[in-house]
């Protein structure tokens, strides 16, 4: 995965070829809400998207996760399980300071100050959509079936969704879509 951003979403300014291009790529995390809800994110404004204890996930937020990404926000664990949000990545991946803290349930005493193993990207409150998009409408929704969330034996916590998957949940979502990342969030080199 190091180094795709598959699927991405192109900016309308600058144009492709640039100096100053930037493509954004959505994403869906999922949070089990009574640990961590879309309720808590709209008050907290911000947070770091630590306890995430899987390699692969960690280096999608450490590698591909870029500041500006759309994130969908997914209620794992819950009746029903569905999409209930949007946030945007607001910085980059720095080391998961719960690995270092002995009290915390995600601790790891592998980890070190030089060397964290684990990374969390900053999430910023976008929006909470007007309804949960229950998993089963998304299984059964056309254009949505290639989608890695809806894959047998998916389990990780941060996943891709492209542009399309993306459109198509906005539109769900009762959002018509208005959400397109603009590319005015982020410049990356």
């Amino acid at each position: 995965m190091k180094g795709t951003r598959s699927g991405v979403v192109a900016a309308k300014f600058p144009r492709r070829g640039s100096i100053g291009y930037v493509a954004l790529m959505p994403w869906l995390v999922k949070t089990e809400p009574e640990t961590y809800s879309i309720l808590d994110l709209a008050k907290d404004r911000r947070t770091r998207w630590d306890g995430v204890r899987n390699y692969q996930a960690r280096n999608t937020m450490r590698d591909l996760m870029k500041v500006g990404d759309p994130v969908l926000v997914y209620h794992s664990n819950a009746e029903p399980p569905g999409v209930v949000g949007l946030a945007t990545v607001s910085a980059p991946a720095i080391g998961d300071a719960t690995a270092l803290d002995p009290k915390s349930p995600y601790h790891d005493p592998k980890a070190t100050k030089a060397d964290p193993i684990w990374m969390a990207v900053e999430l910023s409150f976008d929006r909470q959509f007007q309804r949960l998009i229950p998993l089963e409408e998304l299984r059964a929704t056309k254009g949505l079936e290639a989608m890695a969330l809806l894959q047998r034996g998916q389990r990780l916590s941060v996943l891709p969704v492209s542009e399309p998957e993306f459109r198509i949940i906005l539109n769900l979502a009762g959002s018509g879509g208005s959400k397109r990342p603009s590319g005015k969030r982020a410049v990356r080199p």
